[in-house]
C-alpha cells in the first residue's frame, strides 16, 4: 500500500471513531473535562491530519492521524468516552 492510500485510509478510520465516540462522565463530573480535553486533542491533530494531507506532506499526515486515533483509544480505553464496546475501531482492555 503506498503512503497517500494508506493516509487517507487511516483518515476515514479515524473519522468513523471520531463520529462514533461520546463523552462518558457525567457532565458535572470532574472527568468531563478531561473527557473533553481528551476528544479536543484528537480533533486537533485530526484537522491538522487534513491539512498536511492537502499539502501533500503525507509523512506529517500520517503522524498527526496517528496521534489523533491514540488520543481516542486512551479516551476509550480509560472510560472517558462511551464507543457501544467496539474493539475494531478502539483499543478496550476487555
Amino acid at each position: 500500500m503506498d503512503l497517500r492510500a494508506r493516509v487517507d485510509r487511516d483518515v476515514a478510520l479515524t473519522e468513523t471513531a471520531l463520529a462514533r465516540v461520546k463523552l462518558a462522565p457525567p457532565p458535572r463530573s470532574h472527568l468531563r473535562k478531561v473527557a473533553e480535553d481528551f476528544l479536543g486533542m484528537a480533533r486537533a491533530y485530526f484537522d491538522d491530519a487534513r491539512h498536511f494531507r492537502e499539502r501533500g506532506e503525507l509523512e506529517k499526515a500520517l503522524a498527526n492521524v496517528n496521534y489523533a486515533h491514540g488520543w481516542l483509544d486512551a479516551g476509550a480505553r480509560i472510560g472517558l468516552f462511551e464507543v457501544g464496546g467496539d474493539d475494531q475501531l478502539f483499543t478496550l482492555s476487555e
